[in-house]
């Protein structure tokens, strides 16, 4: 591939005198120059508000903004725009399913089944609507490497499942998930309504929603070389025709009066207000240099960095891996014996190395693995070997004064 790391402006940056090495793409992602320019150009040249003016540059900026939504629907092979839901993020998404779809549809004695894998943003949600509505969450356990346990799963599925809640990648051990083949073990078995969480493997899987026949999918796309603050849920047209409007407001409407309203179709019925026009429009430019370089190669660069990371890591003494998937993305998770996880990424950081280290919302896969806190060294397009050698040169550095 082109050298993808000079269209990143920050990563050009120095701190202390050392180039920046940025390992924490799993929490989100870095911006190129041409999604920091759309937004750029679109403040300075043609801001205005969207749908509701007639005048040009209100048109203009509606056409820029409803393009990103069908470059949305060609990126994961909706059946229509119509399906293409903008939000603020995964969370809120994952939210406007729970509210609206699970409110209307979840009583006692449903089951909900969610991944041990799951991040806190496909638990919680959900454990708040179960107060009101007393259904019974269950727990697809995974084995000591992190991968789901196949067997479990299928013993899980009877006619009291009527949701699934699944991360396609796991944010906190990197485990690609079969979701393909559970989502078709699951249409064998019952008649679940399937939420996949794709926050982690929008950018660097393809992901078809009509081959996975998933119902509803989540993402964001700040973890997608795009802004913060957008969001996108897809949702197959006939499921959000019948789902109540999360909130309410302008744009959202079909007729208004004090006696009753009446909602618009989807997407406006979950669209209320005046959106983010330029985070949609940054989204847009996101999905351009995406589709520029191909997720194939994208993929494949970073499986090959995976690899490569997984065995010069390996090296260093007292390291341990917590996430062993044999299908397993561009997320590096481990402890090391000589150091607390918090301690060395302080460390790390006056190397000018960026990780992460903590329980990565999702508290209940470090509680299956018996830790409290992992260093997560996670990959995105701009990554190299080079990034891998100056981790590990780092860490045994990190060993070295904690010895």
């Amino acid at each position: 591939m082109r050298n993808i790391r000079d269209e990143f402006p920050v990563l050009q940056k120095t701190f202390g005198g050392k180039l920046l090495t940025y390992l924490d793409s799993t929490a989100s992602t870095q911006k190129p120059y041409s999604v920091i320019e759309a937004m750029d150009s679109f403040y300075k040249n043609n801001y205005s508000s969207v749908k509701r003016g007639v005048y040009q540059l209100s048109e203009k900026t509606t056409q820029s903004f409803e393009r990103t939504r069908g470059l949305l629907k060609d990126l994961i092979g909706a059946e229509k725009e119509e399906e293409i839901i903008f939000t603020k993020g995964t969370t809120e998404s994952i939210n406007l399913v729970v509210s609206t779809w699970a409110r209307q549809n979840l009583n006692a004695g449903d089951v909900l089944l969610l991944s041990q894998l799951e991040h806190h943003a496909n638990i919680v949600p959900w454990q708040i609507l179960q107060e009101e509505k007393k259904f019974t969450i269950k727990v697809i356990p995974c084995n000591d490497k992190a991968e789901l346990d196949q067997a479990a799963y299928e013993d899980l599925l009877d006619s009291n499942v009527k949701c699934i809640g699944i991360t396609h990648i796991a944010n906190s051990v990197g485990t690609v998930n079969p979701i393909a083949s559970m989502i078709k073990l699951a249409r064998a078995k019952t008649k679940a309504t399937i939420v996949v969480d794709a926050a982690q493997s929008i950018a660097h899987e393809t992901i078809n929603v009509q081959e996975l026949d998933c119902d509803f999918l989540a993402f964001s796309g700040h973890k997608m070389y795009g802004p913060t603050g957008i969001g996108v849920l897809y949702g197959k047209y006939n499921l959000l025709t019948e789902m109540p409007p999360y909130h309410g407001g302008g744009e959202m409407i079909d007729q208004v009066s004090f006696t009753k309203t009446t909602y618009a179709l989807p997407p406006a019925k979950f669209e209320a207000g005046t959106p983010a026009i330029a985070e949609v429009i940054g989204l847009g430019a996101a999905i351009d240099f995406i589709n520029k370089i191909g997720l194939e190669k994208i993929k494949k660069h970073e499986y090959e960095l995976t690899y490569y990371g997984t065995k010069v890591l390996s090296q260093i003494p007292g390291l341990k891996w917590v996430g062993e998937a044999k299908h397993k993305a561009g997320i590096l998770g481990f402890t090391l014996d000589c150091a607390h996880a918090h301690d060395a990424a302080m460390i790390l950081d006056e190397e000018a190395i960026a990780i992460r280290a903590g329980h990565h919302c999702a508290q209940p896969t470090m509680e299956r693995f018996g830790v409290s806190a992992t260093i997560r060294a996670s990959i995105g397009v701009y990554n190299n070997k080079k990034d891998i050698d100056t981790l590990k040169s780092a860490l045994l550095r990190v060993c070295k004064l904690f010895a």
